[in-house]
């Protein structure tokens, strides 16, 4: 790696710099001035959502370079993303700093490594993986574990995470971090993996931080030419820095500060990879003698959105408060649903009007949690003609539990049915045996889409008509596939909050806003449910113009409505939704103004999370909410009643010819008999009592209680 001979800029004239320098700063706003002229650092920008953190410090790089403070050759930006560096790389050349280099942390190590390479070994450089999966489903076949492709990915998820953390397999009992498998399994399998990676001579990403953060730290020779070769440096989205990364970073800096970081503590969305703003927002604990600045005008935003947004965070420390620059718009809108369905027809009924209308579909965007939701999306926009495309995750027909669940369905078909089972029955037989249960599994990741996937055909399989056959669903399904939505310009964007991190669009539909979904139930401790407000504020500010916010007080149609409105928006000020705020914070009045159904124009005080009926605390996980205790509360439960159901679900089960979880789940029966239900009002009250299950068994579950109790 040899430094470039000294750019064309330093040799210019003072004044040629200084003029090419004034001209830079032309077009931007006091604090981006203030961002550009810092050429010296350590720097750190605090940028919030479409404040224009991007022109900011492009601007900073090249006004350094016309003043001839830094030399581009020696200059590296680092990013997150290969679309991130090629944006910044674009502006840089516009701005007549083409010769900064602008990498990927991945990317940059990478190009070291191997100039570095034949002094560090003999052999020939390692082939890079560029998935971890195959190398993973090795180690769980050497390690005897069944799995899938599921638990394939979650393993490699779990793997990634340790090494991102600088964890190796003999800490991983000390991570705190729940495994996709037992601890002790994953670390036999984590250190086979690394065996096998070693034996075929290959390097995952993370070897190449670790190889090259190792080279620098034990070879003075390399350390030196590292410094030589780079001396000033810039970090974008630095709150998505893993230690892994951070570690790097520091060896490339040295005992340098000539470093500008910028990010938003309020975006930090990727904890689950190792991500912490903890290194954006103690970077001048580090530096104390940091500059500070703060990108606060938002250019993408309307007031009204922007006030949204700035109360979903709250003025927490560290939280950017957002000025909006636009002109007024319309104040964002909550419609609630009945259902799923319901809703995904009122979304896409929405947008339908809004294309008829002249809107173009490439302004629209409907965002969710958890790609398991597309797929009611998918089917609505079908039958509505609306283009789409999907962004950052596969079709939903595409996913691999799909496609393998509708190749057994086919296989199915082809046998006449001959027991009497219904086709809500045959299809769940058929989904059973893939491991799909009413239940959801524990944890996030890859395990619980699939389960969400095959959730979604079994939905799918409820609403048809009795009258429908198994072969005649399998032709629905393969013609709901075939549809073919080609990704042009003018199509409507579904996408994941996750991969909607960076863009925006003039109008968004913020879809699924209930508790369970934002936050997720499983997220229960206070560090996820901040993360998830992060989540829940990426969302509202991606939208430029006019942001519509909806929710769905059941799952399927005709279900009880368990749902509440999620805590993030139920909590907002009334103002927010009248269009009367400005600049508020997260606090004050908690009304909310709520649109569709029987809830339209009126004003719902929020309920929030059912409280555990022990303590009075929040209940957050669903199992938590079917006993309607906390699990650490002490609770009496009538020990005969429940085995007294058992036996009488066992029996019925029987009868039905299904699972006994069909019936009740044992979470459920647990329930009854800890809460011992004397009429069909308060039996219908405990969760996983359905209008439909109360019918068919209510009087019957209520004679045992009463049999026990004469």
């Amino acid at each position: 790696m040899i430094v470039g001979a000294a750019c064309q800029d330093l040799l210019m004239s003072p004044a040629t710099n200084t003029n090419r320098a004034e001209q830079i700063l032309t077009g931007l706003d006091s604090e981006q001035v203030a961002v550009a002229q810092a050429v010296a650092g350590p720097v750190r920008v605090l940028a919030g959502a479409g404040t224009g953190k991007t022109r900011a410090i492009t601007h900073r790089i090249a006004h350094s370079v016309a003043l001839g403070e830094s030399d581009p050759e020696r200059t590296l930006a680092v990013t997150f993303t290969n679309r991130a560096a090629g944006e910044m790389r674009h502006r840089l050349r516009a701005l007549g700093a083409e010769r900064v280099q602008v990498r990927t942390f991945h990317a940059a190590a990478l190009r070291q490594l191997r100039y570095f390479w034949p002094q560090l070994s003999n052999s020939v450089f390692p082939e890079l993986v560029s998935s971890k999966a195959p190398l993973v489903a090795r180690a769980l076949s050497f390690c005897k574990v069944d799995s899938d492709s599921a638990l394939v990915r979650d393993v490699s998820g779990d793997i990634e995470w340790c090494k991102s953390n600088m964890i190796d397999s003999a800490l991983v009992g000390k991570a705190k971090r729940e495994f996709a498998i037992d601890t002790a399994t994953f670390a036999k399998v984590f250190e086979t993996y690394e065996s096998v990676k070693k034996d075929r001579n290959q390097l995952d990403f993370e070897d190449i931080l670790t190889l090259m953060g190792a080279s620098i730290r034990s070879r003075p020779e390399i350390e030196l030419a590292v410094h030589k070769a780079y001396r000033w440096f810039t970090v974008d989205e630095f709150q998505d820095v893993n230690p892994l990364q951070k570690n790097l970073l520091d060896l490339w800096l040295g005992d340098r500060d000539d470093l500008c970081v910028v990010g938003d503590p309020s975006q930090t969305i990727y904890s689950f990879t190792g991500a912490s703003a903890v290194y954006l927002t103690k970077f001048v604990e580090q530096f104390p003698q940091a500059t500070r600045i703060e990108l606060v005008r938002c250019y993408r935003c309307t007031p009204e959105i922007t006030s949204m947004a700035n109360a979903v965070i709250g003025g927490g420390k560290n939280a950017v408060t957002l000025r909006s620059q636009r002109t007024s718009g319309p104040p964002p809108k909550v419609t609630a649903y009945s259902d799923d369905n319901d809703e995904a027809a009122g979304v896409a009924q929405s947008i339908r009007a809004l294309i008829d209308s002249g809107t173009s579909a490439a302004d629209i965007a409907v965002l969710y949690r958890i790609n398991a939701q597309s797929a009611e999306y998918e089917s609505a926009f079908t039958d509505s003609l609306i283009p789409f495309v999907l962004r950052g995750t596969e079709r939903f027909f595409n996913r691999p539990e799909v496609k393998t669940a509708t190749m057994l369905l086919r296989g199915d078909a082809k046998n006449p049915d001959t027991s009497g089972d219904s086709l809500t029955e045959r299809i769940q037989a058929v989904l059973s045996g893939m491991g799909w249960s009413t239940e959801p599994p524990r944890g996030t990741g890859a395990v619980r889409e699939k389960w969400e996937s095959l959730l979604a055909l079994m939905t799918m399989a409820q609403e048809c008509p009795d009258s429908m056959s198994l072969r005649e669903f399998v032709n629905e399904l393969d013609q709901r596939a075939s549809v073919e939505h080609a990704p042009g310009a003018d199509a409507v964007t579904l996408a994941s909050i996750h991969s909607a991190k960076g863009l925006e669009w003039p109008i968004v539909f913020l879809i699924g806003c209930s508790e369970g979904l934002l936050p997720l139930s499983y997220a229960d401790t206070s560090d996820s449910i901040e993360e998830e407000r992060r989540l829940a504020y990426v969302g509202v500010s991606r939208a430029g113009n006019q942001l519509l916010v909806s929710w769905a007080k059941s799952r399927t149609p005709g279900g009880k409505a368990t749902r509440t409105l999620s805590r993030f928006i139920a909590d907002l000020p009334s103002g927010v939704f009248d269009g009367s705020a400005a600049g508020i914070s997260r606090g004050s009045a908690s009304g909310s103004f709520i649109a569709g159904g029987s809830s339209r124009d009126s004003v719902r005080q929020r309920k929030g999370p059912r409280p555990c009926r022990v303590c009075g605390n929040a209940l957050v996980t669903a199992g938590e909410r079917t006993l309607g205790h906390c699990h650490g509360c002490p609770v009496e439960a009538h020990v005969e009643l429940f085995e007294t159901l058992r036996e009488w679900r066992k029996e019925r089960s029987a009868a039905k010819a299904v699972p006994a979880y069909i019936v009740f789940t044992d979470a459920t029966l647990t329930a009854i008999a800890e809460q011992v239900p004397t009429d069909l009002d308060s039996l219908a009250a405990i969760p996983g009592v359905g209008p439909a299950k109360l019918n068919e068994f209510g009087e019957e579950v209520l004679e045992i209680v009463r049999r026990l109790q004469g």
